[in-house]
């Protein structure tokens, strides 16, 4: 858990859903999502969601953002790399340091599971998330060039990471 001026960012548990799953729907967008918006009162948690995969960002009483930290895939052989799936603050809440605290928790969270390597995909127009993603020390590691035709326009799918260790 971390708490500075008033925020706090911890662990979700089941209760959290209703909340959560309105955060969602408010903070979906096409620069930052590949599926259609959800619907109103959507469940977030379900047999490839749990809630031991999201951390929260509480500001006050209110929830203000999360982010899902995830093993990328079930191969031993990749069980040394998380990959955030998932990633919203609230617009009230934007500009107060809330996106930073949540990828540095899911950076923490990853440590402690004993990853070595944080990864990512990232929309090539949002460029608001890219910038976030590079102040915490993220690279980009490739891309997909016109992976996804969101509302229109061919969107490139840009890979990037975080080395874990010192």
């Amino acid at each position: 858990m971390r708490e500075a001026d008033d925020l706090i960012i911890r662990p979700a548990q089941a209760e959290d859903e209703k909340e959560l799953s309105a955060l969602n729907r408010a903070a979906w967008t096409w620069l930052a999502d590949v599926a259609p918006r959800p619907d109103e009162g959507a469940d977030v948690f379900d047999e490839r969601h749990s809630p031991d995969q999201f951390l929260l960002a509480v500001l006050g009483d209110r929830l203000v953002g999360y982010v899902r930290v995830v093993p990328p895939t079930p191969l031993a052989s990749n069980a040394h790399v998380r990959q955030i799936q998932g990633l919203a603050v609230d617009a009230g809440a934007r500009g107060r340091g809330v996106g930073v605290a949540l990828v540095e928790a899911a950076c923490a969270a990853a440590r402690e599971q004993g990853a070595r390597r944080l990864t990512l995909r990232v929309l090539g127009h949002n460029t608001p998330a890219r910038s976030l993603y590079e102040r915490c020390g993220f690279v980009v590691e490739g891309s997909m060039a016109e992976e996804f035709l969101i509302d229109g326009r061919y969107v490139d799918d840009v890979l990037m990471a975080r080395t874990l260790t010192a």
